[in-house]
């Protein structure tokens, strides 16, 4: 991602459907690594340290009246202004522009990391390994990729045809480019790695950035992109089977766009963000664990409403609730069979007669509860974390059911005093449920609640 901000709820999306697919992965006895891609190599980097240089005058005392346009207006950058100001006082703006640049990169790209990793933190999202952008070009993992696929015969130089019907890409241009054969590796088209200036389009050091975890032995990636980069996925796809003589296989998650309501209305933009709400800020005023379960409440490449109000409901309509009240309910009637028939261990559930559970409703839960090992390996096989959220759903509607039905016939309430037998049955089925709740829910990175507040 961009280091030129603080994650907004796109972000947080991604990030959580990225976390919930290593842990759901790692849960079906994969090693996996987590990596975060900075690209901090592109013309945004030189945008940041612009808007960084604007709040560095402001530090100083100038009145600098409205951000101009097309830098970043956000206040988080006041402090890096500030940190300039302090490290290099006024002297910096008399020093040509390209080393005022350099050092507003230098002082704010470890800032917008820093925010980036609390940011990160705060949802509970952890990663083993930053990779960045910048690094493979200084290291010359760029040409080296480059190279590999120049000696396997699948780059020229030519001009591309503007694609018809529609306008061209930011890195077409009607003059002879380093050009990719893509099209050979199933894409619509061959795609431009160097323009004609000599510069790399984004596109090669993303080659290289593939490349370098083929070579640290990974041959299965699995990335997760904003929805604005699904237009990249075949060629990206095309170039990751070249570059790895077909060895490697790509996957592309798409997250689509997060819609922040409240009560059904359209929340306002953050004045800190200066142009979108920030995840931190949703987080604060929510908590992460209903943040990281609502991410979950669709297939990633649909779009997803998140109602701040509807969230925090304690009703069936909010499945963050529903399904953790399933949890809260098992543990209650754990507690109150302990105090009935003293401590319940384990060799009393091993040994429970489950032959009484013969209630259509029992058989559903007991039904639902052991159908949990194949959702597991069909969401693992199929990269959708997604799928663990839908199954918690319908396992705590079933529950939920079964608990209602024992509020209206006493022979199908939990716990039966005089008949022991009974409740230690169906104290195991709950209490296999609860496991399955907790376990599902650890996937998703979420704590599994006990009572309710």
């Amino acid at each position: 991602a961009n280091p030129t901000g603080p994650m907004h709820v796109g972000h947080a999306r991604g990030a959580v459907v990225g976390d919930a697919l290593a842990r759901l992965l790692e849960r079906a006895n994969y090693k996996v690594t987590r990596e975060y891609y900075i690209n901090d190599a592109g013309s945004q980097i030189d945008t940041l340290a612009r808007s960084a240089l604007i709040r560095m005058r402001e530090a100083l005392g100038e009145d600098i009246g409205d951000i101009p346009e097309g830098l970043y207006p956000g206040d988080y950058l006041v402090g890096v202004g500030q940190a300039l100001a302090e490290e290099y006082g006024a002297s910096l703006l008399e020093k040509p522009e390209a080393e005022q640049i350099v050092a507003a990169k230098s002082m704010s790209l470890p800032m917008m990391m820093e925010m980036i990793r609390d940011d990160l933190d705060a949802l509970g999202v952890r990663h083993d390994v930053f990779l960045s952008e910048q690094s493979l070009h200084d290291s010359g993992a760029v040409d080296n990729s480059l190279n590999r696929l120049d000696e396997m015969g699948l780059i020229y130089e030519g001009v591309l045809e503007p694609p018809k019907g529609k306008a061209p890409p930011p890195d077409w241009e009607p003059s002879p480019q380093t050009l990719f054969k893509s099209s050979e590796f199933g894409d619509d088209s061959d795609r431009a790695l160097k323009k004609s200036d000599g510069t790399w389009t984004y596109f090669a050091p993303d080659i290289a950035c593939h490349l370098d975890k083929f070579e640290r032995g990974y041959t299965q990636m699995i990335d997760v992109w904003g929805a604005d980069h699904a237009g990249d996925i075949k060629r990206m796809k095309s170039a990751v089977t070249a570059v790895t003589a077909e060895a490697g296989n790509l996957d592309v998650k798409i997250c689509q766009m997060v819609k922040l309501m409240r009560n059904g209305e359209p929340v306002k933009m953050s004045k800190r963000a200066g142009q979108f709400i920030t995840l931190r800020e949703v987080v604060d005023e929510v908590g992460k664990d209903v943040v990281r379960f609502m991410m979950l409440t669709s297939k990633n490449d649909a779009p997803l409403e998140f109602d701040f109000m509807k969230v925090q409901e304690q009703s069936r309509d909010n499945p963050v609730f529903y399904v953790q009240y399933a949890h809260a309910r098992i543990c209650s009637v754990i507690r109150n069979a302990s105090e009935i028939f003293g401590a319940i261990n384990d060799e009393d559930l091993a040994n429970a007669d489950m032959s009484v559970l013969a209630d259509p409703a029992e058989i559903s839960l007991l039904k639902t509860i052991s159908a949990f090992p194949r959702v597991l390996e069909s969401a693992a096989v199929n990269h959708e974390p997604h799928r663990i959220a839908f199954y918690l759903q319908d396992l705590a509607s079933t529950f939920h059911s079964l608990w209602n039905l024992g509020k209206e016939r006493s022979d199908l309430k939990f716990i039966i005093e005089d008949k022991k037998n009974v409740t230690m049955a169906r104290v195991s089925m709950i209490r296999c449920c609860a496991f399955v709740i907790a376990s599902g829910l650890d996937i998703m990175g979420v704590h599994p609640e006990e009572e309710m507040r």
